[in-house]
């Protein structure tokens, strides 16, 4: 596994949860951005999630905490504080603006890769770490690709963001399947293969209420199916 999370931690910071962090801490721009953009998806998916323009009775009339505590009593983000929501959007936010945590994480996924590696599977941000190491190396053996609830073709949040953007050149993999929850609300945009030059095998899969985990995507059938077909 090439793991990154560390990047993310305060240095000396042993625990393995997120720090402290509340509506206040939220950044404007991307981090507030994707919050909202959740919670716009959520509501869509939940009819029990007033959306962004419902008149809501709130302790806080701030949009960012209404969002947050909207998004606290969705079926997608149930059970999840807010420090855990605003820090995986902050976690987007550092990887595109601090050079140094999205060189690093590259970096961490490039010494996983060996002249023996077939298949690559990423997940989340992940999947975005993934496209953008893989277009650093065309030199590698094409290994095929697998994208878990990917982020990538959200427009201006990521998609704009992404270095190379697509088009600019092939990405080098011998095949590429792309699995997203239909209820993923961090899967904004489902289908890769439109917005990537085509090629992309785009599959919808019902993961229940955990949309997003990456533990009913690791062991859906199709998930499966696809690791079977890039082996």
């Amino acid at each position: 596994m090439a793991f990154y999370g560390d990047l993310f931690r305060p240095r000396g910071h042993r625990g393995v949860g997120e720090a402290e962090l509340g509506a206040s801490d939220v950044t404007d721009g991307l981090e507030r951005e994707l919050l909202l953009r959740w919670w716009t998806a959520a509501a869509g998916q939940d009819s029990r999630v007033a959306g962004p323009a419902a008149a809501a009775r709130l302790r806080t009339p701030l949009l960012v905490q209404r969002a947050l505590d909207a998004l606290s009593h969705s079926a997608f983000f149930a059970g999840l504080g807010e420090r855990a929501m605003i820090g995986s959007a902050r976690q987007v936010r550092r990887y595109f603006t601090e050079p140094a945590i999205r060189a690093a994480a590259r970096e961490r996924l490039a010494r996983a890769v060996t002249a023996d590696t077939e298949l690559i599977i990423a997940h989340s941000l992940g999947t975005v770490v993934a496209y953008e190491t893989l277009c650093a190396h065309p030199q590698w053996r094409r290994p095929a690709l697998i994208t878990l609830g990917s982020p990538l073709a959200v427009p201006r949040l990521i998609l704009d963001r992404l270095s190379p953007p697509p088009g600019a050149a092939p990405v080098p993999v011998r095949s590429w399947t792309n699995i997203a929850d239909s209820a993923d609300v961090v899967a904004l945009a489902k289908r890769l293969d439109p917005v990537f030059g085509g090629g992309i095998d785009d599959i919808a899969i019902h993961n229940g209420a955990h949309a997003h985990d990456v533990r009913p995507y690791l062991t859906a059938r199709e998930t499966g199916q696809a690791v079977a077909r890039a082996l």
